[in-house]
């Protein structure tokens, strides 16, 4: 079964047009898992723990769209980016004591403009995480 799932996610990062999926382990720090995004953020959430999400009106379809997490406290998040339909998914593993980051980039055009939602679910209700989401120029 998971390894159905981790087959469908591949082959739907695959149809969306991504151009560069990561999950890298970072170094925790002692503050925010993930800096705030600058100029470039359409999201930032600093710091929320177990299950959660969000919902912004911010995109833009002409600039490719950057979707980070970072997690920690053992266990995985499992991500979900959805428009109309889901535009994106990956999991992230979340080590205790450091912070474990996925990100996924979208060409421009994925993201169509307008509103999006953001979730992600959590294997524990301790789990730590971040997300921000960006249109680089």
């Amino acid at each position: 079964m998971i390894r159905a799932k981790k087959t469908m996610a591949a082959a739907i990062l695959a149809a969306c047009g991504l151009t560069a999926v990561s999950v890298v382990p970072a170094a925790a720090a002692s503050g925010d898992l993930l800096p705030h995004p600058g100029p470039d953020g359409l999201v930032w959430v600093e710091e929320m723990t177990g299950d959660g999400g969000v919902a912004s009106g911010g995109a833009w379809e002409g600039l490719p769209t950057v979707l980070t997490v970072a997690c920690e406290g053992g266990g995985s998040v499992q991500v979900t980016m959805r428009q109309q339909a889901q535009i994106a998914a990956f999991t992230v593993d979340c080590p205790v004591g450091t912070a474990g980051v996925g990100s996924v980039t979208m060409d421009a055009g994925v993201v169509k403009s307008g509103s999006f939602t953001v979730g992600v679910d959590a294997s524990s209700d301790d789990i730590r995480w971040a997300l921000t989401v960006t249109q680089p120029e």
